[in-house]
């Protein structure tokens, strides 16, 4: 299999490398202190140095990883540690169900961080982007189809018009706003705000060092809610997973995600704390139906659950950090039907099941259906050690079961190059219906053009089906005809392992983690860091 071995041996010298930097280091760095060795002239003793993702955008209608938009900016409703929305910009709302209409009653004297008035006319502006803007190159679009108008009768008021009831509408209403003073009339996607954000939340924005990998916030001291008390957050940009957890160890970071292994290094070190959380984040190898492979051979995706052994995955790749998936729901509260759990690992079971597909296995014990080997390639980016051991290793395993599975590290997915699919990762942690815009056909973020009349008219009436009861049965009658027709071979749910300065404490694991185990610092103002 194409470079297998060369990845490896990559994990095993980066596996290494990590191990000598533990034995090496004290531990005894402090980041305060790199952080001002890097430039920063004040007093950085009550600063979060935070090794987070790769940011291109801080607009929190384009960037998916929204750990930096939440601090920045604030949306009429906000999560709290339970995951149910509750009131932020807007003071209260009302609904009325006879029109579809959400009212909402703006907080008065909120400021946006230049110092302006926050008024209704940014939330009809920011909106109005979301539901009307054709050009608006953002993933999220779907969530506000079902919005009919927005308008302004005062500035203290917003008035929001459905077209059909939404269930999950509140949760939408978390989006973060943006000023209309300050990005209208600009092209959305390419402004120059997208590095220079400014917005009503808990922290300020106040530069991007891009050389230094570094984005720098102050606190927001005339923030309408709770001031935090740590002053000011360093996010770091890093991609490669070994070096968040070198930066831990050599005192450059205070808090970092790590995967399963690297953060297992530090349990039980002095100077240390790990903070797990449960997340809804799934890893699976998702398959991309634009391409003519799948096309022809999408009735073959669901069996390829046989093949591979999950258990052995979660307890090697994750520690044991993890669950098997076979839902991409199944930990939600509407989820976790056991009757979607179609293909069980069973090597007898697949055979039999491909011989029913037409698969026949070829002298060199690769099956065969009319003239073509069952081979097709997921691009996998090599900076992310445990998506390329979780690829390598169902790779393996489907190779002994007569199927080649080409795993093809790339710096950066690429879209345009006819990979048949990716090693994904996805979550719906709050609502099931975070995950419309990914399975229903044509929707906003199905960038892999899967397509199920059955999936899309269950998604629809879960969406718009009010009883929690019915609901319920809806997701779980999803979870069962995705599973029949499936897009993605889904593999494991992550825990999210946090590892973080023993002095730094609030941090509160109640809520359950997104996609990259973002949403982490949800309660930052609640958060003390004593060095």
């Amino acid at each position: 299999m194409k470079n297998k071995k060369w990845t490896k041996g990559l994990s095993l010298l980066l596996a290494l490398c990590l191990m000598f930097s533990l034995a090496a280091c004290s531990g005894s760095g402090n980041s305060a202190s790199s952080a001002a060795s890097a430039g920063e002239s004040e007093d950085l003793s009550n600063t979060l140095v935070y090794a987070g993702e790769s940011e291109s955008t801080i607009n929190p209608l384009l960037n998916n990883h929204d750990e930096l938009p939440d601090l920045i900016f604030s949306g009429l409703m906000k999560y709290d540690g339970s995951g149910k929305p509750i009131s932020d910009l807007a003071e209260s709302y009302d609904y009325d169900d006879a029109s579809l209409t959400y009212t909402f009653h703006l907080r008065s004297g909120v400021k946006w961080h230049d110092g302006k008035d926050f008024t209704a006319d940014d939330v009809v502006y920011t909106y109005d982007l979301l539901a009307k803007d054709k050009s608006l190159s953002s993933s999220i679009t779907s969530n506000y189809e079902d919005i009919v108008s927005v308008t302004a009768p005062n500035q203290s008021t917003v008035v929001i018009q459905l077209g059909k009831y939404n269930a999950a509408m509140l949760d939408y209403f978390t989006i973060g706003i943006l000023p209309k003073h300050l990005t209208e009339g600009q092209d959305i996607n390419t402004m120059a705000f997208n590095q220079t954000p400014v917005g009503t939340g808990r922290y300020k924005f106040v530069k991007w060092d891009t050389a230094g990998g570094r984005i720098i916030l102050k606190k927001n001291n005339s923030y309408y809610g709770k001031v935090p008390s740590i002053e000011r957050v360093i996010y770091k940009t890093v991609s490669v997973e070994s070096t968040k957890a070198t930066m831990l160890q050599s005192g450059e970071a205070d808090l970092a995600w790590l995967n399963a292994k690297y953060a297992d290094t530090f349990r039980g070190k002095d100077g240390y704390r790990n903070i797990d959380f449960k997340t809804a984040d799934y890893r699976g190898i998702s398959m991309d139906f634009g391409t003519k492979f799948w096309q022809e051979n999408g009735d073959s995706i669901g069996v390829l659950n046989r093949a591979i052994d999950k258990s052995s995955i979660v307890k090697s790749v994750l520690a044991g950090r993890g669950t098997a998936a076979y839902s991409p729901i199944q930990l939600s509260r509407f989820g976790g039907n056991t009757a979607a759990d179609l293909y069980p690992y069973d090597l007898t079971q697949f055979a039999e099941q491909m011989a029913k597909l037409g698969w026949v296995k070829g002298s060199d014990g690769i099956y065969e259906r009319r003239g073509e080997k069952f081979h097709f390639t997921v691009q996998v980016r090599d900076y992310e050690e445990e998506r390329v051991d979780i690829a390598n290793l169902c790779a393996s395993q489907l190779k002994a079961a007569g199927v080649d599975m080409e795993v093809v590290l790339v710096t950066k997915f690429d879209w345009k190059s006819g990979y048949n699919g990716f090693l994904s990762g996805y979550a719906a942690q709050f609502d099931p219906d975070m995950f419309y815009k990914n399975y229903v056909t044509g929707a906003s973020d199905n960038t892999m053009k899967y397509s199920n009349s059955r999936v899309d008219q269950l998604l629809s009436e879960g969406r718009h089906t009010k009883d929690e009861a019915n609901r319920k049965q809806i997701y779980q009658e999803f979870e069962a005809a995705y599973a029949q027709q499936p897009g993605v071979v889904l593999v494991a749910f992550l825990d999210g392992c946090y590892v973080g300065v023993k002095g730094l404490e609030g941090l509160d694991t109640t809520r359950v983690l997104g996609h990259h185990a973002v949403g982490v610092m949800w309660n930052i103002e609640d958060w003390t860091l004593n060095r």
